[in-house]
């Protein structure tokens, strides 16, 4: 089960997700940030995932496309409040090279020069 959290601040899209993110949920996950980003002015990311316990290669796949559609907009994502474990699959899969790593969501903020 996958909680998620959507906030607009300014023009970054804040998303929080808790729980778990994998095959049954990425689909939907991908959906619901797509229309956020369209319904908002977006122009930066800041996924916080302090509370996400799993996730696998399909919630890479969705972070990933939502990274490539931002930096076509000339935006950046921070990701911030990472757990160890999905720090570590990042770390393996290389996202880390061009994705910003923050503490919490007030340094990603103060990064992005909202706060």
């Amino acid at each position: 089960m996958l909680e998620k959290k959507f906030l607009i601040k300014d023009d970054i899209l804040l998303v929080r997700l808790k729980g778990e993110l994998d095959h049954h949920e990425a689909n939907e996950l991908k959906k619901m940030w797509q229309l956020e980003m369209k319904h908002h002015d977006v122009r930066h990311i800041v996924l916080n995932l302090a509370d996400l316990d799993f996730m696998d290669s399909s919630g890479l796949g969705v972070v990933l496309g939502r990274y490539k559609e931002i930096k076509q907009l000339n935006g950046e994502m921070v990701i911030c409040a990472i757990s160890p474990i999905v720090k570590r699959l990042f770390e393996m899969s290389g996202l880390f090279k061009i994705m910003r790593l923050a503490q919490g969501e007030e340094e990603a903020l103060i990064y992005l020069g909202v706060a």
